[in-house]
């Protein structure tokens, strides 16, 4: 009786370390599966943080230069100093010449007048203009390029805040040599600025009649725009030149 007990005893103690190892395999395996899930999740979390990173660094950067743009186009304008009419016909009360003075606008970084775009409203119609040393097809006529003040030779850049530009439009037909060629031969001036490919088809338009008003948006290549409006005086008898 008391062997049969031992041997009871004996089996029962067995069984409950084979369950043990059981129960230990079982929490092993469990071990190991979220393992893989908690270094599958790491992963994921470093991709999706490199993903994140790259786009906001991107935005960032585009942010940056949509602002430095956004800002170019507010201040890279320029400032009109005077306007002037000029090759007048007293008889037919006409002017067939208009002269701005302009200077870039304060806070502008430097304006390269050679690519800045015109658009004249006037009586005779709208004319998209380009500098005469531009070669666009698309364009309605010219304007000429000349310096007034430019102490370190930088035309048609405006570089300083004390620089003046002269912009000649020649209007109705051709008046002036300020709109043609440096390298045309038949312009006989050297500080003309322009394309020999324009000589002779400079103006466009018709002249500014007594009374008449123009219209004149100038765009620079930042895409700001200054707006002028010019009025031409009710009477031109005698003058040879007029302030508009």
């Amino acid at each position: 009786m008391i062997e049969s007990e031992r041997t009871d005893a004996f089996r029962a103690e067995r069984a409950m370390f084979r369950n043990n190892d059981e129960h230990t395999n079982e929490r092993g395996q469990v071990g190991i599966g979220t393992l893989i899930v908690f270094i599958a999740m790491v992963l994921v979390a470093a991709i999706a943080a490199g993903v994140l990173i790259n786009t906001a660094g991107f935005l960032q950067s585009k942010s940056e230069e949509t602002g430095q743009q956004s800002g170019q186009q507010v201040t890279n304008r320029l400032q009109v100093v005077s306007s002037s009419g000029e090759s007048i016909d007293s008889d037919a009360g006409t002017v067939g010449v208009v002269n701005l003075t302009v200077k870039k606008a304060p806070g502008a970084t430097n304006i390269d007048l050679e690519n800045a775009t015109v658009q004249w409203v006037g009586p005779s119609g709208t004319y998209n203009l380009v500098n005469a040393s531009v070669s666009a097809t698309g364009s309605d006529g010219f304007f000429g390029i000349t310096p007034f003040k430019d102490s370190d030779d930088s035309a048609p850049v405006l570089n300083d805040p004390d620089d003046r530009m002269v912009m000649t439009f020649d209007i109705g037909q051709d008046d002036t040599t300020a709109d043609e060629s440096a390298s045309n031969p038949d312009s006989g001036d050297p500080s003309v600025t322009g394309s020999s490919a324009t000589a002779g088809k400079d103006y466009f338009g018709s002249p500014l009649d007594e009374g008449s008003s123009v219209t004149l948006k100038i765009t620079t290549k930042s895409g700001a725009t200054t707006s002028e409006r010019l009025v031409v005086p009710e009477s031109l008898s005698g003058e040879s030149a007029v302030s508009l």
